[in-house]
């Protein structure tokens, strides 16, 4: 039971507050990820990362989802990952092209949902939204962790490719789930 409830135009929450320190949290990532001596403190610090983000949906269940969660909750996702993508890459451990591809999804959803939602029109986030946000997790988890070896390195570049496809797929779904939205628009 819920000891205390938020409505849907509160900011002031447990659960934005997660979501605070999660973007806040970035920069931190960001130089761990690029020493090469910190690849165990970056890992750990990812999975603390990734992993809050079921804590902060957890606490907006249990204290009133609100629309700053709703909008700031997956902007956290996609700057932690863009963030830590973008790291990886400069550092050599990932390859550019999935990254943009990612990355040009990501804004581009970003900027749809954030047009339409000033529209009053809320644009729900999929289940395999939510997958493809934990396989890129995944992904990046697995590009920090100081392991090598070819059937390793074989690997993460299938997850990565996974996590492309689900990418590119989920924005497809936004854009043909909103198609209606858009026209009357």
């Amino acid at each position: 039971m819920a000891t205390n409830t938020f409505g849907p135009t509160a900011l002031a929450t447990p659960a934005n507050a997660v979501t605070l320190v999660r973007i806040l949290a970035l920069p931190v990532l960001v130089v761990l990820i690029l020493d090469q001596g910190s690849e165990w403190p970056a890992l750990a610090l990812w999975v603390v990362l990734a992993g809050s983000d079921c804590v902060d949906g957890w606490l907006a269940r249990r204290h009133g989802a609100t629309r700053s969660g709703a909008f700031l909750d997956p902007l956290a996702d996609k700057f932690l990952v863009l963030g830590a993508m973008v790291a990886l890459v400069a550092k050599g451990a990932l390859w550019w092209v999935p990254v943009a591809l990612i990355a040009v999804r990501e804004v581009a959803l970003s900027v749809y949902r954030s047009y339409v939602g000033r529209r009053g029109v809320s644009v729900p986030a999929r289940m395999q939204a939510k997958v493809k946000t934990w396989v890129q997790a995944v992904a990046v988890g697995m590009a920090i962790a100081p392991i090598s070896g070819d059937a390793y390195h074989g690997v993460l570049v299938a997850v990565l490719w996974v996590a492309v496809a689900l990418t590119l797929v989920t924005g497809a779904q936004y854009l043909w789930d909103g198609r209606n939205v858009i026209r009357a628009l």
